[in-house]
């Protein structure tokens, strides 16, 4: 998925993998930016009794840089705090949780939020809000009968005009795994895939997408901030050409490096400086860029170092691949690879951002640092009327990749760009190949979408990420 499991050693540890990372001008508050982070993937809604949680060992960091360098000029800082009412109790709830002190709830989650600025080599650190209560999992009818409720209790308006939320939440990324890790036999096009000799009659014609992502959830952080508070000058962006609208946005989760086991009554003890072990900016990254070799090693560096691994962008391995999977299907792709040059666009893309001048009437690109961060230009409105889910690939600006909105089709968007789609706009002797229009996974969703994705629930407000899949009504696989 965009970044569940992407990495060798963080697949062991989900509650320190972060999973999606989202950044839009907030559609019904435009004066404000929304900002997500998830974590722990993959949730089955009915994995109880010990239900999930954010790692209270665990640091993380929703990061923010707003002058084009690389570091980060802001950061929100959660640290969370698990509560057992009874320890004498296998039970998560003993009755009914209809608020969030309920005395029914026996394992409550609360956390503290400090924003740190950078101010010359200092950071000043201001606590926003200290034990603020998360909602409980959705377990069910009985456990927890009116989770809107609960949900909603769980959204706290901090004193600067902040929003911010943590808690289970929907999964809303949609992907076609078994499809794309089956040597990207993209079920759309699979009659087309090379079979390897292996002639596989299931495989004679066009499919539709199978959603891996529906009936699972995530854990998020989400958090609405004013514009005012993410410019490094304290305005509000209203010119979209100026490279000071654009901020940079990632998260990253830190864990202290000595844990020794069972030394507290069978629970671990952490010592020392916290070390970083996951990050994510753009989608798909690590998952799909990075080699094997190097994904544990990228989780753990700062964007600012990141041009140590510009060739794998140069020179992405699935743009090489596609024509051998795909036979006869992407020759100009083919003939480009062959002359050994990089490819510019994707550097763009997920690099520097998109300078003025390549894309009509849009930039995203704070400078030439070459840095893995989800860029997204403040100064560009949000479409509330027929957005499009491809983003600035689908001719609206207030998309992926400016920023993530959280139903932005990226999966179809970076297979589009790494089949050649957006090679003429660097290259324009390049014709893109015909077939690139119909590469897809087969998914597709919008701001309200019920279809083939499964996120029936997207919100038109704060947390924007719908509710939790409940565990006692699992969908159907």
């Amino acid at each position: 998925m965009s970044s569940h499991r992407e990495a060798p050693e963080i697949s062991k540890d989900p509650v320190a993998d972060s999973t999606d990372v989202y950044a839009f001008v907030s559609p019904d508050a435009p004066d404000t930016v929304t900002l997500i982070a998830n974590y722990v993937p993959l949730q089955a809604p009915d994995g109880g009794p010990n239900f999930y949680e954010f790692g209270d060992d665990v640091l993380y960091h929703i990061n923010i840089d707003n002058n084009g360098d690389g570091n980060a000029e802001i950061i929100y800082e959660l640290r969370f705090n698990t509560v057992v009412q009874n320890p004498n109790t296998f039970l998560y709830n003993t009755g009914p949780i209809q608020s969030l002190d309920d005395s029914h709830w026996n394992r409550r989650q609360f956390f503290s939020l400090n924003r740190q600025e950078k101010s010359g080599n200092q950071r000043r650190t201001t606590v926003l809000a200290t034990n603020l209560p998360c909602p409980p999992c959705n377990i069910g009818p009985l456990s927890t009968p009116s989770y809107t409720d609960l949900a909603n209790q769980a959204v706290h308006t901090l004193a600067g005009g902040e929003k911010v939320f943590a808690g289970q939440r929907a999964e809303g990324f949609y992907v076609d795994l078994g499809a794309i890790f089956d040597l990207a036999d993209l079920r759309p096009l699979e009659q087309l895939h090379n079979q390897f000799g292996l002639n596989v009659p299931a495989l004679s014609k066009p499919a539709p997408g199978v959603n891996s992502g529906k009936g699972v959830n995530v854990y998020s952080i989400a958090l609405q901030v004013p514009k005012t508070q993410l410019t490094a000058n304290g305005s509000s962006p209203t010119n979209a050409s100026d490279p000071s609208s654009v901020i940079g946005v990632w998260t990253t989760a830190s864990r202290q490096k000595v844990s020794m086991v069972g030394q507290n009554n069978g629970q671990s003890t952490n010592a020392g400086p916290f070390v970083q072990v996951s990050r994510l900016g753009n989608p798909l990254v690590n998952e799909v860029i990075i080699p094997m070799g190097k994904k544990d090693y990228w989780n753990n560096q700062p964007p600012v170092d990141d041009s140590q691994f510009v060739q794998y962008f140069q020179h992405p391995e699935l743009s090489t691949l596609l024509p051998t999977l795909y036979p006869n299907t992407f020759p100009n792709l083919a003939a480009f690879n062959a002359t050994g040059n990089p490819r510019a666009d994707i550097v763009a893309i997920f690099y520097t951002g998109i300078p003025s001048g390549v894309v009509p009437g849009f930039q995203n690109s704070a400078g030439s640092r070459q840095a893995d961060l989800l860029r997204l230009n403040m100064a560009i409105p949000p479409t509330t009327t027929n957005p499009s889910n491809l983003g600035v690939v689908g001719n609206d600006p207030a998309g992926f990749p400016n920023g993530r909105r959280v139903f932005d089709d990226v999966v179809t968007i970076e297979l589009r760009a790494l089949a050649g789609a957006t090679l003429p706009l660097v290259n324009k002797s390049f014709t893109a190949d015909a077939a690139v229009s119909q590469v897809t996974d087969g998914l597709t969703s919008g701001p309200t979408d019920t279809a083939a994705m499964g996120t029936e629930n997207y919100l038109a407000s704060f947390p924007y990420l719908g509710l939790p899949y409940s565990g006692f009504a699992v969908p159907a696989s």
